[in-house]
């Protein structure tokens, strides 16, 4: 299961926008609807994104157990649901009981309007205990206080890295700092006769693959937004060191060199993956790619680590970049209280989430799932980083926004045009960022 956060935030921001113009909070104070003695015969619908037949099998075995917890509840599940389709139904008033995403994006948006009810009243009335939560997936699945969806499975960002092509060049480990990751990339990386790349030691070049900006500021522990929701890119000098040290080593391979580098890479997802392929040493990725290798069959002696830290940080070494799939109860849904037990059930029952994880190949989201003898993705040593960097407590994320997540779709023009030479004055252009940013996020409330 992969998630390519930098277009998903795109799609986020437009999908929001539409769906808060349409929806509107009564002011009412929620109340508990946990469905706790009622037991009478109900079908509830499901809607998630899953579309292979294995992420799909995986979903149904979850169903199962629910089903023998809870016999006289039935759940119809529709697979392939995108937030569009969610956000078109809800607004039509045909929603479904529950609602699973690919994309944390939309919280924000979907909390702020009420477009998903505030679940605060039944985890209290349930005593669902938040701390088993990392604080990352915590953070994205609840915006300014309010808590709208509970994650289910996480996406977890780490360094990939060739053995083979490390043993060739001579180098022992993964790096731990991001003065090393250059230097290594440099080590590792070939050139054909005519200059262009052969083997990219590393893709600084953003865009490639999924060198995404997110997936980079936390190796600084950089935060986009500020306590009260402000745009923060410009205030913080994790942005600035970031992409400093990234145009550095783009200017060592050269723009022109790696756009066409880039332009000639194989689909993500393809069994001709250029990190498959041994064209690309190293790469930052999710644990999915784990199982994506695997599947493919792929001829690759590879290892995998947590992200290099800052130099200067290494407090940092072990976090990375975490997001995730997010679930929620659509406003207007006719059966709360059985809504909320398959809620409840999915997010937070050890055994659903481990076979679940076991099967998708995502990190499982509580702290219980984590430690489960059941877990079988622990037992992989290429698995367990990622596993790690999702219980650090540095690991970051990008928070929920009411306007899903413009500032990170308006920061990718922007950082592609940094890398390309077309920014003179970094201050001034982050600063200029955030004003934008600013006036967007003032526009989603």
């Amino acid at each position: 299961m992969r998630r390519s956060v930098g277009s998903a935030v795109t799609t986020a921001a437009l999908a929001v926008s539409l769906l808060t113009a349409g929806c509107g909070t009564t002011g009412t104070a929620p109340s508990a609807d946990t469905g706790a003695d009622d037991t009478s015969p109900v079908t509830i619908t499901f809607w998630h994104a899953f579309t292979s037949e294995r992420e799909t099998a995986a979903v149904d075995q979850a169903l199962a157990l629910f089903h023998q917890k809870y016999p006289y509840i039935t759940v119809r599940t529709v697979k392939g649901q995108t937030d569009d389709k969610i956000n078109q139904a809800i607004r039509g008033g045909t929603g479904p009981d529950v609602a699973a995403s690919f994309n944390a994006g939309n919280v924000g948006g979907w909390c702020s309007s009420g477009a998903f009810l505030d679940l605060a009243p039944n985890l209290a009335a349930d005593h669902v205990d938040l701390t088993q939560i990392p604080p990352a997936a915590q953070s994205y699945t609840a915006y300014q206080g309010k808590r709208c969806t509970m994650p289910w499975l996480a996406d977890t960002f780490g360094l990939y890295y060739n053995k083979k092509l490390f043993a060739e060049a001579g180098i022992a480990d993964p790096p731990r700092t991001m003065a090393e990751l250059a230097e290594d990339a440099r080590k590792l990386t070939t050139f054909n006769p005519d200059g262009s790349i052969r083997t990219a030691g590393f893709m600084p070049y953003f865009g490639g693959y999924e060198m995404l900006t997110e997936h980079l500021v936390p190796s600084w522990g950089g935060r986009w937004l500020t306590d009260d929701g402000r745009s923060n890119t410009a205030a913080d000098p994790a942005f600035a060191a970031a992409l400093t040290w990234q145009k550095n080593l783009v200017d060592w391979f050269g723009a022109d060199k790696l756009k066409t580098f880039k332009a000639g890479l194989a689909a993500e997802q393809s069994a001709q993956n250029a990190f498959e392929t041994g064209n690309l040493a190293m790469m930052v990725d999710g644990e999915w790619r784990t199982a994506f290798i695997k599947g493919d069959g792929a001829d690759i002696d590879y290892g995998t680590a947590p992200m290099p830290a800052a130099d200067g940080k290494p407090e940092l070494y072990g976090a990375g970049y975490v997001g995730g799939n997010v679930m929620g109860i659509p406003k207007g849904t006719a059966h709360p209280g059985a809504a909320w037990k398959l809620l409840k059930f999915l997010t937070t029952d050890t055994q659903a989430l481990v076979t679940l994880a076991n099967q998708v190949g995502n990190v499982p989201t509580t702290l219980p799932a984590l430690a489960s003898p059941d877990l079988e993705l622990a037992r992989d040593p290429k698995f367990q980083p990622f596993l790690d960097v999702f219980k650090n407590p540095h690991s970051t994320t990008t928070p929920a926004s009411p306007d899903g997540g413009a500032y990170v779709t308006n920061f990718e023009p922007f950082a592609e045009k940094w890398q390309d030479g077309q920014v003179g004055d970094l201050a001034a252009g982050l600063r200029e960022l955030d004003r934008q940013n600013d006036a967007a996020l003032r526009l989603g409330q």
